[in-house]
């Protein structure tokens, strides 16, 4: 093909993402299901005619891409807002994936022409939430900081295990030798060599990034990209997992004090859209619409049995012994959103040349669409039928004078217990090099930061910068209003 005419596709597919995504967000429905809907409709099958069936290209265009959607979900946070849910999320992690796993797999051997071990490989596929998915939807809702940390850490942490499960019950299904041994030999190598190669390359990189000299500041972007390549190539070539190492890293770049955060969370984010737009339109190219009325009644069964049966017995035996109320189980059970993972995993197993891989494939296709419309779409509404959402604060009289300050102007934030920014020192905040936090305001007391200062829910922020710079500060308010 002609370097104008790549270019100029790639373009226009670029502006129809961007396009299904305004409309996506202006309906109401997740934009990971209009990405979908694009590839399809760019498809074979449909008006686009492009023909594309090659599932290992799509394995690993889906394997870059959730590497870097990974490291922008643990670049936005920091390791101190995951310790308190490092336990429950490790469960969900690994024990919640198991039941998840053989659930599933009781249920698609009911409902699909499978034998056991089909049916446990396809119960493995979608025993994992997504982290495109979590991680767009947590951004957007209100529901409580403990559960939306835990949801966070988990996503990070369940992809390893579901991709190692994965693996190991496709050479299950293919050799007859491969036993329980071998299969938990390989999960603890995963899993073993991927967080011990995460945690080496995290101290590498706390300090590189807080000595990055400001000469090259403008390659700090590069650095990070560096970062998460060598965190993922690293971990996958030892035998480790590469997913569970990148995400370490993403953490350990974002917890540490660098003025160069700013600059990377914001290149992340856009790369991490690309990385969904490219992910989910290659997905939806390799489904084909006439292949899906054949599994279509027993692949939304197979969907209602994963929301209704498998997740919530995943969350329940999984914090059964950890402080969590009735309620929260309940929306920490309906919180379990598929996305792009189940449907690489599929990939996996529709390129392994399995005798009803393409079956698997096309059912996780149900299971991830009927997941994202219906538990994305639902998932604050039910937060609030259950009363873990968060409500709007008072406002408050400025303790400045405004019209003393010249061409400056005072804006307030109001930090809520769920927001991002709670429990950050003001030196982390990464406001624009033309504003400071003035004032802090904290119950009846006035607080004059330092860069020490650790900011708590309840505290009120009176932000002073130009006048004009208004819409700059608001990007960096939707970054503090993320729920990690």
């Amino acid at each position: 093909m002609d370097e104008g005419v790549l270019l100029l596709l790639v373009g226009a597919i670029l502006v129809a993402s961007l396009g299904v995504a305004l409309v996506a967000a202006r309906a109401g429905v997740p934009a990971l299901v209009a990405f979908l809907v694009l590839g399809m409709l760019l498809g074979s099958d449909g008006p686009g005619g492009i023909e594309f069936d090659d599932a290992d290209l799509a394995r690993q265009v889906g394997v870059i891409a959730l590497a870097a959607i990974l490291f922008e979900g643990g670049l936005s946070t920091s390791w101190r807002r995951l310790r308190q849910v490092a336990v429950p999320a490790a469960l969900l992690s690994t024990v919640g994936v198991l039941v998840t796993a053989l659930v599933t797999g009781a249920a698609a051997h009911l409902l699909f022409d499978l034998s056991w071990a089909e049916s446990v490989l396809l119960g493995a596929v979608v025993s994992s939430t997504d982290a495109a998915a979590v991680f767009a939807t947590l951004r957007y809702t209100h529901i409580s900081r403990r559960l939306a940390r835990t949801l966070e850490a988990e996503t990070g942490g369940n992809d390893p295990m579901a991709i190692a499960l994965t693996i190991g019950l496709v050479d299950w299904v293919q050799e007859p030798d491969f036993g329980l041994w071998d299969l938990g030999t390989l999960l603890l190598r995963q899993l073993g060599l991927g967080l011990v190669v995460g945690a080496a390359l995290s101290l590498v990189a706390m300090w590189a990034f807080a000595h990055i000299p400001p000469r090259i500041g403008t390659f700090a972007p590069v650095a990070s990209l560096a970062a998460a390549a060598l965190a993922y190539g690293t971990a996958d070539v030892v035998g480790g997992s590469g997913f569970l190492s990148v995400y370490f890293v993403g953490l350990a770049v974002g917890s540490t004090p660098s003025r160069y955060r700013r600059q990377l969370v914001s290149f992340h984010e856009g790369l991490a859209f690309l990385a969904q737009v490219a992910l989910f339109i290659v997905l939806g190219l390799l489904v084909f619409p006439h292949d899906l009325p054949g599994v279509a009644a027993a692949g939304l069964a197979l969907a209602a049995v994963l929301m209704f049966v498998a997740r919530p017995a995943a969350v329940w035996t999984s914090t059964a012994f950890q402080r969590f109320t009735t309620r929260e189980r309940a929306l920490l059970g309906w919180a379990g959103l598929r996305g792009a993972v189940p449907i690489v995993l599929g990939t996996i197993a529709l390129s392994s040349g399995i005798r009803q891989g393409e079956t698997i494939f096309n059912a996780v296709f149900f299971v991830v669409v009927v997941s994202v419309l219906v538990q994305g779409v639902t998932l604050e509404s039910v937060a609030r039928r259950l009363g873990l959402v968060t409500t709007a604060p008072a406002v408050e009289p400025p303790p400045l004078e405004v019209d003393a300050l010249g061409g400056l102007e005072l804006v307030d934030f109001h930090v809520s217990p769920e927001d991002a920014i709670a429990g950050a020192a003001v030196r982390e905040v990464g406001l624009p090099r033309d504003a400071l936090i003035a004032v802090v305001s904290r119950a009846d007391e006035t607080i004059p930061p330092r860069g020490s200062t650790v900011i708590e829910p309840g505290d009120r922020l009176y932000v002073l910068l130009p006048r004009g710079r208004r819409p700059d500060l608001e990007d960096v308010f939707s970054r503090w209003r993320r729920r990690v």
